[in-house]
């Protein structure tokens, strides 16, 4: 039998969920702490690596899947404002900190007892995977309409807004979605239209997410638009340039996250 140079050995991520979502792990724990320590989302993400407009990312897909935000923006003000970590979010890295670390006892202690893990890791590496679209949502089934083909879907996500999505039949099928289900609603941030003033407009489009424009990151060909949409929500769309310039927008302008229901994928765990 060859020997193996490199040893194979296990190791993992610990992630928070509430109602079987997933929302927090360890890279995430890092930003948290560095905000709390900084006071500021531009340091913090400075100070784990990562760029500010990930950083805002990361930032708002954890406010929208917990129950209650775990940062908050504060603007103006002597200081001249800043990010700041509310007492849900030191909650969460106290208890993740001292899960993470029977988490490394765990994993010690079952590498030792494996004769081979060679089999497991490949089996973990094929597993694990990451989805790269910008929004995800985490919600509860309401309503599940079949027609002949498709299915209309409507998940309730956290802060009361709705999110509708038309999915195949057999998608229904296949991922076992009854009403009361949790899951996840996913929109990627180029599938989202940016409108304003849209209050006596007739359009068909199923999801209009009305709020308030809480960042803007200008590029030289596209900008990110983020809307807090309530409840701690945050939807991120992605326009050019072009059209953010023709349309004046601006931070604390209300404006309309809009997309069509079949741009909405759903998924379980």
């Amino acid at each position: 039998m060859k020997c193996n140079k490199e040893a194979i050995g296990l190791d993992g991520s610990v992630w928070f969920q509430k109602a079987e979502n997933r929302f927090l792990g360890g890279d995430r724990i890092a930003l948290l702490e560095k905000i709390d320590e900084l006071g500021s989302i531009t340091s913090a993400a400075k100070a784990v690596g990562i760029s500010y407009k990930t950083a805002w990312h990361l930032v708002n897909m954890m406010n929208n899947l917990s129950e209650k935000p775990l940062v908050n923006r504060v603007t103006g003000g002597k200081g001249g404002g800043g990010t700041l970590l509310t007492s849900e979010g030191k909650k969460v890295i106290e208890q993740f900190l001292i899960v993470q670390e029977e988490h490394r006892k765990f994993l010690q202690n079952l590498g030792d007892r494996l004769e081979d893990n060679h089999y497991l890791y490949n089996f973990l590496k094929k597993i694990a995977m990451k989805i790269s679209a910008r929004n995800i949502f985490s919600g509860t089934f309401e309503t599940i309409t079949k027609g002949a083909v498709n299915a209309e879907v409507s998940l309730l996500i956290n802060g009361g807004s709705r999110i509708v999505a038309i999915i195949t039949n057999g998608s229904v099928e296949n991922l076992g979605l009854k009403e009361g289900l949790n899951a996840y609603a996913i929109i990627k941030a180029s599938s989202i239209i940016i409108g304003q003033e849209l209050h006596e407009a007739k359009i068909s489009t199923r999801n209009i997410m009305r709020g308030t424009i809480s960042k803007l990151i200008e590029g030289p060909v596209s900008t990110e638009v983020d809307v807090e949409i309530g409840g701690g929500n945050v939807i991120s769309a992605v326009i050019t340039h072009g059209s953010s310039e023709r349309m004046a927008l601006k931070e604390g302008d209300h404006a309309c996250a809009i997309f069509k229901a079949s741009s909405v994928i759903i998924g379980v765990n």
